[in-house]
């Protein structure tokens, strides 16, 4: 039998609401597309994963174009697990249950916005939101539950800092990297590495644990001093890249 005129109506033509609009388009191609009628959650992690760089890189370096774009193919991503979510025999859930227990937690979570809690500094509003938390996840054993394994290792460093500075645990002690300077020729050559102040530079990593403990100590300082270290290292990235070309380029 041929689709019906309305099965095959542009999800435009069918609501006035963009996000509705988005949500129709998303269930037309899962209906209709024969590569998306074959795509499980799994499938689409490797695009979850692409998509969320590309954000990164267009909050970054990019342009406010760039930004909306890639937001929405972001977007795209929780539209197509949802509507894969919606055809589960066993557990279904679609869109609309997504954005409902969303909005539960977010009122759930600032009471200072939407019950009579008081909250007037960013650390109270934090206060608010940890301990909402907390009652949430009540099952939990350890500060570390919940925390995904698959976060980039300077990301993860970073949040497991934040989460076991309250136990009393740091990371190993070693200077700052802002004290030093380096010295990169033509930015591909080996760095040679002297204190700004003119004093003998610390010892270089022998093994690979030294190298694991000076990292964790740098992510220590980025998480004490306010700065990503993630960030940190992904734009000091960029200017090696812009380096590169430069010299590829002659």
């Amino acid at each position: 039998m041929a689709p019906q005129a309305h099965d095959r109506a542009d999800p435009r033509q069918l609501s006035t609401d963009p996000l509705r609009q988005a949500a129709e388009t998303m269930r037309a191609v899962r209906e209709r597309c024969v590569w998306s009628q074959r795509i499980t959650h799994e499938d689409l992690v490797p695009y979850l994963v692409e998509e969320s760089a590309e954000l990164i890189d267009a909050v970054e370096a990019g342009t406010r174009a760039d930004l909306r774009e890639e937001l929405g193919d972001l977007l795209w991503q929780v539209l197509f697990h949802a509507e894969i979510a919606a055809q589960d025999e066993a557990d279904p859930f679609d869109i609309d249950d997504v954005a409902a227990g969303l909005v539960e937690k977010m009122v759930r979570r600032h009471p200072h916005v939407f019950a009579d809690a008081v909250a007037r500094t960013p650390e109270e509003v934090l206060i608010h939101w940890n301990a909402a938390k907390a009652a949430e996840k009540h099952e939990r054993r350890s500060v570390l539950d919940g925390v995904s394994e698959h976060m980039p290792a300077l990301a993860l460093a970073q949040k497991v800092l934040g989460k076991s500075a309250p136990l009393g645990i740091r990371p190993p002690a070693r200077h700052a990297a802002g004290t030093e300077t380096r010295d990169v020729h033509h930015g591909l050559g080996a760095p040679t590495v002297s204190r700004a102040d003119g004093a003998a530079a610390e010892p270089s990593p022998e093994t690979e644990a030294e190298l694991g403990d000076a990292l964790l100590a740098l992510v220590g300082v980025a998480r004490e001093r306010g700065w990503d270290a993630e960030r940190a290292l992904r734009e000091r990235i960029r200017v090696l890249q812009d380096e590169v070309r430069a010299v590829e380029g002659g």
